[in-house]
């Protein structure tokens, strides 16, 4: 197994319990789980992620077997197109952008843009639909949640862009799945980290709706507990 969905570093808006790739790893150890895509939670509040990615892939250097490095990309922000390539030339499975931290359209040109890109260097591109609980969050913390109408606005920004959307509920799961082409949702995939399991059963019933395939194991690490991600995938 694979968490495609992994963070390290500190969270403004609160204090993470040690979310560094040693720790990462001990729970993959303690879980069974193979490796990790890791994603860098600075980079997203970073006014030039480059810097953000910088300190991403030097963190995770000496764990690259098992820690796959997903840097952020700011298709607003100049230079960007160097980050798409840097991922690539360093064998990163894909790349993640934040529209609503970053202050560009979701469905607005530089998303085009950067979902062309990520077509053409073969990378998947991550979406994270929320990154904490609306009822947790802390007073300065005004990002919106990304909406289903800006999942399939990127989705359809590029015909070969693929799509990893995380932290999306059910609701978001459906509304995006059953308002896409079967073209454009064969193109998204979902990771569980926000999805319930019993009793309410909502990823059972995805599962029988959307289809297994189109999800992946994401525990959304340090935020979540990795332990739930993994119960949900066996309970249903």
């Amino acid at each position: 197994m694979i968490d495609h969905n992994a963070l390290i570093g500190p969270y403004p808006f609160r204090r993470l319990p040690e979310p560094t790739p040693a720790r990462l790893l001990a729970d993959l150890d303690r879980l069974g789980v193979a490796a990790a895509w890791v994603g860098h939670v600075p980079s997203i509040f970073y006014r030039d992620v480059a810097a953000g990615n910088d300190e991403l892939f030097a963190a995770l250097e000496p764990h690259r077997a098992r820690l796959l490095p997903v840097p952020a990309v700011h298709p607003g922000f100049p230079g960007w197109e160097r980050e798409v390539a840097r991922a690539r030339a360093a064998g990163c499975p894909a790349v993640r952008t934040y529209p609503a931290h970053y202050g560009f359209d979701a469905a607005g040109p530089a998303m085009r843009e950067l979902c062309a890109a990520c077509a053409e260097a073969g990378l998947e591109l991550v979406l994270t639909v929320r990154l904490e609980d609306a009822r947790q969050r802390h007073p300065l913390d005004v990002a919106p949640e990304l909406g289903g109408a800006a999942i399939r606005a990127a989705v359809r920004c590029d015909p070969a862009v693929r799509l990893l959307v995380t932290a999306a509920d059910r609701g978001i799961v459906e509304e995006v799945h059953f308002g896409s082409t079967p073209e454009e949702a064969a193109r998204i995939r979902w990771d569980v980290s926000w999805l319930w399991g019993p009793p309410e059963d909502h990823l059972s019933t995805l599962f029988r709706t959307v289809g297994r395939d189109r999800f992946v194991l994401g525990s959304h690490f340090p935020l979540r507990l990795p332990e739930a991600a993994l119960a949900k995938l066996e309970l249903s």
